[in-house]
């Protein structure tokens, strides 16, 4: 059984009995709700009032603040959101066209200060900056001169995103409101470990989610849970292009996991304690833990699927299929099962396989894959490579159609050739592309049909031994 972490459940909704906390439900698709306590100390009538707290990618039209007690009938007249933070850059762009005082240092530290004209700030909201353009003894340069001294901020300046609100009240009140918003720059995915001994078909699994804060905001010691599942956005939110800050690695105590639980058509999954996520940091944490997990390697070859996708329309070209690929592919298979010490909803994530080299104890990456969210009792099929000592070769060797084109038929040679000291089976997968009306007439081993247009033989190939699959097949059209 994995491992999960017991946690006190945090409530997920705005609604009374929230701690006092900030909350984060943070979403895989790149976004997050956030959830916190804003102090308001309302008038009779109408009070201004802002809160410099904020993120700085909030989708305004999120937002909701409201008494989670209900005892204060307050309302929002306005609101306002504001992103344009302080910066040298923004404080150039305000002062373009003016003059500016720019202090300089020698190579002895010596200060003098040097008058420049700001023709360009290069400000740039939301994009690369450019080069800052400034006047100097008539002459334009391309770099400041200086460090730029500025006049004083004035009232309407902020240093961090803000939320301003004329709220409407009908008495003077203290109110601990609740604030919740939609916010973009957080966002969550999983990584799977998965290590093998050099021998045998087992596995240990390890499962990380990594949490990244691209949102402009720190939160400190803030409650988190984690959403799985494909949400359905109008917009879905731009990515941001910045580089994290720092990793912080956080293993869990034996007696702390995740908690997981059924959420709406979701799966939501709490963190154990606090996080504390720094603006431009990512922090991973330990949510799953697995030994003895059942996995066996298997080999396909689908030597026709260099064709692209197969079945649709008739296809009654004799040069389409003619031959195939010689890659067999590595996968490993495995269902996520309680039987099988998983059973735990896994969401989407990347997947990085191991072995372990007997000789000195140390592990090998073998190839990675992609999983997508995978219910309890689903069965895992994953490619990990291709195999070095196991080849395969398709040649069509015969066809044969008649001059009317209402029927054709086909002969196929699928060569296995195992260069392994050990036996492989093989599992070849052949694609009866031309027409769903067919028959296969000749066979040399035993197939399974999967689906209307899709065999699969199962080859046993001994070491260093070639095995030879041969079929043939004949389409109707009439």
């Amino acid at each position: 059984m994995p491992r999960l972490i017991r946690a006190s459940c945090l409530l997920l909704g705005l609604f009374s009995g929230l701690p006092a906390q900030t909350a984060l439900t943070v979403y895989n698709q790149g976004f997050a709700v956030v959830r916190e306590r804003v102090p308001l100390d309302l008038r009779a009538g109408e009070t201004s009032m802002a809160f410099g707290g904020v993120t700085a990618q909030l989708e305004a039209d999120s937002v909701v603040l409201r008494d989670p007690a209900g005892r204060v009938p307050f309302r929002v007249v306005e609101q306002s959101y504001r992103a344009d933070v302080m910066s040298q850059s923004l404080l150039l762009s305000l002062n373009e066209g003016r003059e500016l005082v720019f202090l300089v240092r020698d190579q002895n530290a010596k200060e003098f200060r040097v008058r420049g004209r700001v023709i360009r700030s290069g400000h740039n909201p939301g994009g690369e900056p450019s080069a800052p353009i400034i006047e100097v003894d008539g002459r334009l340069r391309f770099s400041l001169p200086g460090e730029p001294l500025f006049p004083a901020l004035t009232d309407d300046a902020i240093l961090k995103p803000t939320l301003s609100w004329r709220i409407a009240s009908p008495q003077a009140a203290r109110v601990d409101a609740e604030l919740g918003y939609v916010t973009g720059g957080l966002s969550w995915q999983a990584a799977y470990n998965l290590v093998a001994p050099e021998k045998g078909d087992t596995l240990d699994v390890v499962g990380w989610v990594t949490v990244s804060n691209q949102s402009g905001k720190a939160f400190d010691a803030a409650a988190v849970k984690l959403m799985a599942g494909d949400v359905n956005r109008v917009r879905p939110p731009q990515p941001v292009a910045m580089r994290a800050r720092g990793m912080v690695m956080q293993a869990m105590a034996a007696d702390e996991a995740v908690t997981e639980k059924s959420f709406d058509e979701f799966h939501l999954y709490t963190l154990p304690r606090p996080v504390t996520l720094r603006d431009r940091e990512t922090k991973q944490v330990e949510f799953m833990r697995a030994t003895g997990v059942r996995a066996p390697v298997i080999y396909v070859y689908d030597g026709a699927a260099q064709w692209g996708r197969f079945g649709g329309a008739m296809n009654r070209d004799p040069g389409y299929g003619a031959q195939g690929g010689r890659k067999v592919w590595v996968m490993r298979e495995f269902r996520n099962s309680e039987a099988n010490r998983l059973g735990l909803p896994l969401p989407k994530g990347k997947l990085r396989f191991y072995r372990r080299d007997d000789a000195d104890g140390r592990i090998e990456f073998t190839g990675e894959n992609e999983l997508d969210h995978t219910p309890r009792n689903e069965l895992i099929r994953v490619k990990t490579g291709d195999a070095f000592d196991v080849v395969g070769e398709r040649v069509r060797t015969n066809f044969n159609g008649s001059n009317r084109q209402d029927f054709a038929e086909e002969d196929f040679e699928i060569r296995l050739r195992n260069r392994k000291t050990t036996p492989v089976t093989v599992r070849v997968v052949e694609h009866l592309y031309r027409w769903s009306n067919w028959n296969i007439t000749q066979k040399s081993d035993a197939f399974t049909k999967k689906d209307a247009q899709t065999v699969e033989f199962e080859v046993a190939v001994p070491p260093d031994a070639e095995k030879v699959v041969t079929y043939r097949v004949r389409y109707e059209w009439r």
